[in-house]
């Protein structure tokens, strides 16, 4: 199986709020059981769940102003699947990964 890295990103439309509020945690509940559901649905595509980026630098050879990147990126995972397409599904399956003011960019991972 190919190997596809796939970036949450914040996206320049949208509510990014979401309505301003927190979930309860009964929905927190809800939340982390369709979480669940989806990793055992696509266990074998899921070889690196990733997670969370931290502090990061871009490096150039110009002076900025850069945007940073964790205002771009929010976490990234690796997704094995036979084809884009169904990597495009595994990511786009997975409960509150895409959502209004965010999204998912889907990379095939080229190995020479």
């Amino acid at each position: 199986m190919q190997k596809y890295l796939c970036l949450q990103r914040s996206l320049p439309i949208g509510d990014q709020s979401e309505g301003g509020t927190k979930p309860s945690p009964a929905q927190m509940q809800e939340m982390y059981a369709k979480f669940g559901a989806w990793q055992e649905k696509f266990k074998d595509n899921l070889p690196d769940m990733g997670g969370k980026l931290g502090e990061g630098k871009v490096v150039a050879t110009t002076d900025g102003p850069f945007v940073e990147v964790k205002e771009l990126v929010g976490g990234y995972m690796i997704v094995a699947a036979e084809s884009l397409e169904k990597a495009i599904e595994v990511a786009s399956a997975c409960p509150g990964l895409v959502r209004p003011g965010s999204g998912v960019e889907v990379i095939e991972i080229v190995v020479p």
